[in-house]
């Protein structure tokens, strides 16, 4: 037990010491706030000009219609949100009117145009044409604007007051308030969505980071023979176990800072705690998810000889750690399906899939136990069988062993 410790002691503090370790501590909780709020941020941010809005129209809908329309949408400063131009120059043919109106746009003079094409008689075609991707409210409130001229014209044409046109516009919202033996609170798809990927891109990344970082220690130690003097000072199963201790210990390390600087953001405001519902169950699958990834990684890590071998590998673990991202739109929209409901009792997605879930629906006790019983058997079974291939496969230089050897090692008694 004592050389047990004393491998987890010099795998801690060798990682820790690391100028990527201290890097990753910093980096991986900017690269979540940037996933979780800088899209929503931007999804707000609109611009504070008022936008140069041409008019080239050919059809009986009027400038001055178009003009009420838009006039009322309005910038924080109170300043009308689209000034409309006219277009239509007289003396001019409609085609020459186009061309000028390209060209405004293309020099600037003008954030862009609506080209109204009313030649159908059956149809209205409308174009915004502009020299930069618009912003898609834009194109939302120009096309009210439309229908809400047409609608107007119908409602006179059947003696009915235009001004109801106000209360048929007036669209109901809809609160979603989920009701569960736990808690009842306000969901929305979007809320959902990022705070179950804040904890899987997490416990994703941590898993990468730590398994690249085992792999390239256990391939230097067996490049330059390290591995040789650590074996003689001690039996396998305890530098195995010594490496899954001191590379969990690491993990947790991390864990501890990124929820401190998560308090700090909650403390200012930027991530609230009211965001986040069933924090201990989350913990138990990250804490259960990393140990047994750990130790299949150990295992990885002791048949490789070379980097290409090591990439290949961890690549092929990569996409399967990728799965539960995959499928969060679905998961999310059907959480009960029989696909998810697979991923959850599969050792290798289940503990991404179990906070998927905790932030979805509802978990009873019943499955909470048989998952966390499931993962701790996994953690066992994994743990027995890496420490068989760790046995001979930290000694094996010349070559990846095959499949078949693999097997042999690990069913040898």
């Amino acid at each position: 037990m004592k050389k047990i410790f004393a491998v987890a002691r010099w795998e801690y503090v060798e990682k820790i010491r690391t100028k990527a370790f201290l890097i990753s501590v910093i980096i991986t909780p900017i690269i979540i706030i940037l996933y979780s709020i800088v899209p929503a941020l931007f999804a707000e941010e609109h611009t504070d000009e008022t936008k140069l809005i041409g008019i080239l129209n050919n059809s009986d809908i009027s400038f001055s219609e178009l003009d009420n329309e838009l006039s009322v949408y309005k910038l924080k400063n109170n300043q009308p949100a689209y000034l409309l131009i006219n277009l239509n120059e007289s003396g001019k043919s409609f085609d020459e009117n186009k061309l000028d109106a390209d060209e405004k746009t293309k020099s600037g003079r003008i954030y862009g145009y609506l080209f109204v094409d009313g030649t159908s008689s059956d149809k209205l075609n409308l174009e915004f044409r502009t020299s930069i991707i618009s912003d898609p409210q834009d194109m939302e409130r120009f096309g009210i604007a439309f229908n809400n001229i047409r609608l107007k014209r119908q409602l006179l044409l059947h003696n009915i007051n235009p001004e109801s046109i106000g209360f048929t516009s007036n669209n109901i919202q809809i609160k979603q308030i989920q009701i569960n033996e736990k808690v009842k609170s306000n969901k929305d798809f979007v809320s959902v969505f990022y705070r179950s990927i804040i904890f899987i891109i997490l416990l994703t990344l941590m898993i990468i980071y730590s398994g690249q970082m085992l792999v390239r220690s256990l391939l230097e130690e067996k490049s330059n023979r390290l591995i040789e003097i650590l074996v003689s000072s001690c039996k396998p199963e305890e530098l195995l176990a010594g490496k899954i201790i001191g590379l969990s210990a690491l993990g947790l390390t991390q864990m501890v800072l990124w929820f401190l600087i998560a308090s700090i953001l909650m403390g200012t405001e930027i991530i609230s705690i009211t965001s986040f519902h069933n924090i201990p169950e989350i913990i138990i699958y990250f804490i259960l998810g990393f140990i047994f990834y750990s130790s299949l990684l150990v295992g990885i890590g002791s048949i490789v000889s070379t980097e290409q071998e090591a990439q290949q590998i961890t690549s092929y673990l990569t996409m399967v750690l990728i799965i539960p991202i995959i499928i969060i739109l679905p998961a999310i929209q059907n959480p009960d399906s029989i696909f998810m409901k697979v991923l959850t009792y599969f050792p290798l997605t289940l503990p991404s899939v179990m906070i998927l879930k905790l932030n979805i629906i509802d978990i009873s006790f019943l499955e909470l136990l048989i998952t966390i019983l499931i993962m701790l058997l996994s953690i066992i079974l994994m743990i027995n069988i890496s420490s068989k291939i760790f046995k001979v496969g930290i000694l094996y230089y010349d070559r990846m062993p095959t499949f078949r050897e693999i097997k042999i090692w690990i069913f040898r008694k």
